[in-house]
Protein backbone atom coordinates (compact mmCIF):
# COMPACT_ATOMS: atom_id res chain seq x y z
CA UNK A 1 0.00 0.00 0.00
CA UNK A 2 1.53 3.28 -1.05
CA UNK A 3 0.51 6.44 0.73
CA UNK A 4 1.45 9.95 -0.11
CA UNK A 5 2.36 12.63 2.36
CA UNK A 6 1.07 16.01 1.24
CA UNK A 7 2.58 19.40 1.92
CA UNK A 8 0.89 22.37 0.27
CA UNK A 9 -0.74 20.06 -2.27
CA UNK A 10 2.56 18.44 -3.31
CA UNK A 11 2.67 14.66 -3.12
CA UNK A 12 5.86 13.16 -1.71
CA UNK A 13 5.05 9.52 -2.42
CA UNK A 14 6.42 8.42 0.96
CA UNK A 15 4.94 5.40 2.73
CA UNK A 16 3.91 6.02 6.34
CA UNK A 17 4.27 3.33 9.01
CA UNK A 18 0.60 3.54 9.96
CA UNK A 19 -0.59 3.01 6.37
CA UNK A 20 2.00 0.37 5.50
CA UNK A 21 1.05 -3.29 5.32
CA UNK A 22 2.45 -5.47 8.12
CA UNK A 23 6.16 -6.26 7.69
CA UNK A 24 6.45 -3.97 4.66
CA UNK A 25 8.90 -1.11 4.29
CA UNK A 26 8.00 2.49 5.16
CA UNK A 27 9.77 5.85 5.07
CA UNK A 28 7.80 8.03 7.51
CA UNK A 29 7.08 7.53 11.22
CA UNK A 30 4.83 10.02 13.01
CA UNK A 31 4.66 10.05 16.80
CA UNK A 32 3.33 12.89 18.92
CA UNK A 33 3.75 13.13 22.68
CA UNK A 34 0.25 14.18 23.71
CA UNK A 35 0.83 14.59 27.43
CA UNK A 36 4.08 15.83 28.84
CA UNK A 37 7.33 13.96 28.33
CA UNK A 38 7.57 13.45 32.09
CA UNK A 39 5.09 10.53 31.80
CA UNK A 40 7.92 8.66 30.10
CA UNK A 41 10.12 9.32 33.12
CA UNK A 42 7.45 7.88 35.44
CA UNK A 43 7.60 4.80 33.20
CA UNK A 44 11.16 4.24 34.45
CA UNK A 45 11.17 4.89 38.20
CA UNK A 46 14.59 3.28 38.49
CA UNK A 47 16.02 5.99 36.22
CA UNK A 48 14.41 8.68 38.40
CA UNK A 49 15.95 7.06 41.48
CA UNK A 50 19.38 6.82 39.89
CA UNK A 51 19.28 10.50 39.00
CA UNK A 52 17.70 11.46 42.33
CA UNK A 53 18.68 8.84 44.97
CA UNK A 54 16.39 10.22 47.71
CA UNK A 55 13.24 9.42 45.66
CA UNK A 56 11.45 6.30 46.86
CA UNK A 57 12.21 3.28 44.66
CA UNK A 58 8.63 2.14 45.39
CA UNK A 59 7.13 5.14 43.62
CA UNK A 60 5.60 2.95 40.91
CA UNK A 61 3.69 0.91 43.51
CA UNK A 62 1.64 3.97 44.46
CA UNK A 63 -1.72 3.87 42.67
CA UNK A 64 -1.40 7.35 41.14
CA UNK A 65 1.92 6.45 39.46
CA UNK A 66 1.22 2.87 38.31
CA UNK A 67 0.06 3.95 34.85
CA UNK A 68 2.48 6.67 33.75
CA UNK A 69 0.33 7.82 30.82
CA UNK A 70 -2.75 8.23 33.06
CA UNK A 71 -1.30 10.45 35.80
CA UNK A 72 -3.93 13.04 36.72
CA UNK A 73 -3.21 16.74 37.11
CA UNK A 74 -0.23 16.93 34.77
CA UNK A 75 2.87 14.79 34.75
CA UNK A 76 5.40 17.60 35.08
CA UNK A 77 3.55 18.85 38.15
CA UNK A 78 3.56 15.32 39.59
CA UNK A 79 7.29 14.94 38.89
CA UNK A 80 7.93 18.31 40.50
CA UNK A 81 6.00 17.24 43.63
CA UNK A 82 7.89 13.95 43.86
CA UNK A 83 11.29 15.59 43.44
CA UNK A 84 10.55 18.45 45.82
CA UNK A 85 9.29 16.00 48.47
CA UNK A 86 12.64 14.19 48.16
CA UNK A 87 14.53 17.50 48.56
CA UNK A 88 15.30 18.29 44.91
CA UNK A 89 14.34 21.27 42.73
CA UNK A 90 13.14 23.28 45.72
CA UNK A 91 12.91 26.44 43.60
CA UNK A 92 10.68 24.70 41.05
CA UNK A 93 11.25 21.96 38.52
CA UNK A 94 13.98 22.77 36.04
CA UNK A 95 12.61 20.66 33.20
CA UNK A 96 15.72 20.70 31.03
CA UNK A 97 17.99 19.76 33.94
CA UNK A 98 15.65 17.03 35.21
CA UNK A 99 15.20 15.53 31.74
CA UNK A 100 18.96 15.50 31.16
CA UNK A 101 19.60 13.85 34.52
CA UNK A 102 16.85 11.21 34.28
CA UNK A 103 17.11 10.29 30.60
CA UNK A 104 20.72 9.15 30.82
CA UNK A 105 19.63 6.32 33.13
CA UNK A 106 16.52 5.23 31.22
CA UNK A 107 16.23 1.65 30.03
CA UNK A 108 13.92 1.78 26.98
CA UNK A 109 13.13 -1.94 27.00
CA UNK A 110 11.77 -1.81 30.56
CA UNK A 111 9.87 1.48 30.42
CA UNK A 112 6.25 0.98 31.57
CA UNK A 113 4.80 3.91 29.62
CA UNK A 114 2.60 2.68 26.77
CA UNK A 115 3.22 5.84 24.75
CA UNK A 116 6.97 5.54 25.27
CA UNK A 117 6.87 1.92 24.08
CA UNK A 118 4.96 2.95 20.93
CA UNK A 119 7.60 5.60 20.25
CA UNK A 120 10.47 3.24 21.03
CA UNK A 121 9.12 0.40 18.87
CA UNK A 122 8.60 2.89 16.04
CA UNK A 123 12.23 4.00 16.28
CA UNK A 124 13.40 0.39 16.29
CA UNK A 125 11.28 -0.27 13.22
CA UNK A 126 12.92 2.72 11.51
CA UNK A 127 16.38 1.46 12.40
CA UNK A 128 15.57 -2.04 11.18
CA UNK A 129 13.82 -0.83 8.02
CA UNK A 130 16.49 -1.57 5.43
CA UNK A 131 15.03 0.52 2.61
CA UNK A 132 15.48 3.87 4.35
Amino acid sequence: MKTTTRNNGISSGLITKSSCQKDKLFQVLNRIVVEELEAWFFGDVEAICQAYPKVSPNLDTQKKYREPDAIKGGTWEALERVLRKAGYHQGGLEKYKASSEISKYMNPELNRSTSFQAFYRGLLDCINNKQI
